[in-house]
């Protein structure tokens, strides 16, 4: 799930493992502060899990790449 350009925010899509696991951090801190608006509050909650995904898809293709670096040993 990307961003759209309007946000002033990166494209989730074209994140690093750690800056994608940073943003996310950024994320669950604001929301746990509160104070947020409905519409603020889905909006960090859709970011999270765009952010989620990614870091989720950088680590499923690390352990990819390890069992394969396994396997030719």
């Amino acid at each position: 799930m990307s961003e759209p350009a309007e946000t002033g925010l990166p494209d989730v899509d074209t994140l690093s493992y750690e800056a994608a696991r940073d943003a996310l951090i950024a994320v669950v801190d604001e929301l746990e502060r509160g104070g947020a608006t409905l519409e603020q509050s889905l909006a960090l909650w859709e970011r999270g899990e765009a952010l989620a995904t990614r870091c989720e898809t950088w680590l499923t293709g690390a352990r990819a790449r390890l069992d394969a670096a396994r396997a030719e040993s």
